[in-house]
């Protein structure tokens, strides 16, 4: 991708209502745009880095048995009666009317949804487990649309659903999903910890989530040295000075909903001996969009943005101070690289900056005092060396 064409342009200074590190840096760097508070657009470069987390997360829920669908966001009145959530979920719920008078709600979950489609193609024990998932768009009267991409009244997220025919297997299953979950914040890089929760709007049984620890998070977690989990403040019983405690931002959860959903859905199977039995039920979110803002806020410096490699918009970031790379840029894009290609007719201190805020994990500058050697530099670390093209494509490889 040639930097003179890439949609938008980097911005000299962070939007003025901004207080979080993600809506500074998102917003300067030209991943996201604001429409308004809680509503945001993901530009080229931000859909990229969503693109790749979404990936991570499809690989380990396929891994577990998940099979990728796509539901509807808008949902009828009806159907989220049928649980009493329609007013139980009203303070977060966005409802409106058609020109029938017909009532609608716009997504905030999908447990009814899914629980609708099991009990359309659900009859025997024979037809269970089912594993399925869908990456879509979720809507949230939040009241506090503040914290960037972190707490929005739009946002995308991956949930889960798991239906079973007993509580055992629903929650060997939910142990299975958990083991994923852990893999893919492995993977994507997070200092991370499963911390019991309430299951507020979803189930009066004891949840976990995974929080990223961060000083800027919104949630506190307590855990005592050697504990493999974590407990959140919200549900922490005890002497809290008997324990390590940290701030952290929530990035995922998983529910184990029992048979709620089913019994008050009329979602029935026949087991092995002719009885009608409920479905039993799981549900396990994670939103890609807030683990990209998570990531900014846990990996940052005064100069902007440091991405992993594996989630970062590009691979590496082509600084030209000669106007020469066009054969250097066929030759990284001939090896299988994506590459930010710093074409402009800028200043060098532009263009260092713009790097540096962008934050791909590596620059390769190109200048006539470099001859034919380029300078290779990690975005985290502050040295930098003259390699051959050669010896910087294997060391690129690794």
């Amino acid at each position: 991708m040639k930097q003179s064409q890439l949609f938008p342009k980097t911005k000299k200074e962070a939007p003025k209502d901004a207080e979080s590190i993600n809506h500074k840096l998102l917003v300067r760097a030209g991943f996201m745009d604001q429409l308004m508070a809680g509503s945001w657009t993901l530009l080229p470069m931000g859909f990229k880095v969503v693109q790749k987390i979404n990936q991570i997360i499809r690989e380990e829920i396929n891994a577990v048995g998940g099979q990728e669908m796509l539901m509807p966001l808008l949902h009828p009145k009806t159907i989220w009666n049928e649980t009493g959530r329609w007013d139980k979920a009203n303070e977060i719920m966005y409802k409106l009317k058609d020109s029938r008078e017909k009532e609608y709600a716009l997504s905030f979950t999908h447990e009814e949804i899914v629980m609708d489609l099991l009990r359309k193609t659900i009859s025997s024990y024979k037809d269970l487990p089912v594993s399925i998932y869908h990456f879509s768009t979720k809507f949230r009267n939040e009241l506090r649309a503040k914290s960037g991409i972190l707490r929005g009244r739009e946002f995308m997220m991956k949930d889960l659903y798991s239906a079973h025919a007993s509580e055992e297997d629903l929650m060997e299953y939910y142990e299975k999903v958990k083991s994923a979950y852990s893999k893919i914040f492995t993977r994507l890089g997070f200092n991370f910890k499963i911390a019991k929760a309430s299951g507020g709007v979803f189930t009066d049984k004891f949840t976990h989530e995974f929080q990223v620890l961060s000083d800027v998070g919104e949630d506190t977690i307590y855990w005592k040295e050697g504990d493999t989990e974590a407990t959140n403040e919200e549900v922490m019983e005890g002497n809290k000075e008997e324990y390590i405690s940290a701030k952290s931002i929530e990035v995922g959860n998983i529910f184990p909903l029992g048979t709620f959903y089913s019994e008050r859905m009329r979602a029935y199977f026949t087991d092995r001996d002719g009885g009608k039995k409920p479905i039993w039920f799981g549900s396990y979110g994670i939103g890609p969009t807030r683990v990209m803002g998570t990531w900014v806020e846990v990996s940052h410096d005064d100069k902007g943005i440091i991405w992993s490699k594996q989630i970062s918009p590009f691979d590496i970031h082509l600084v030209d101070l000669n106007g020469n790379g066009k054969e250097i840029y066929g030759k990284l894009i001939e090896t299988g690289f994506d590459v930010l290609w710093d074409d402009r007719e800028v200043s060098a201190g532009e263009k260092f900056g713009d790097s540096d805020l962008i934050g791909i994990p590596v620059r390769l500058v190109l200048s006539e005092r470099n001859g034919d050697k380029v300078e290779y530099k990690e975005r985290s670390k502050d040295e930098s060396e003259l390699l051959s093209l050669d010896e910087a494509i294997e060391r690129l490889k690794k």
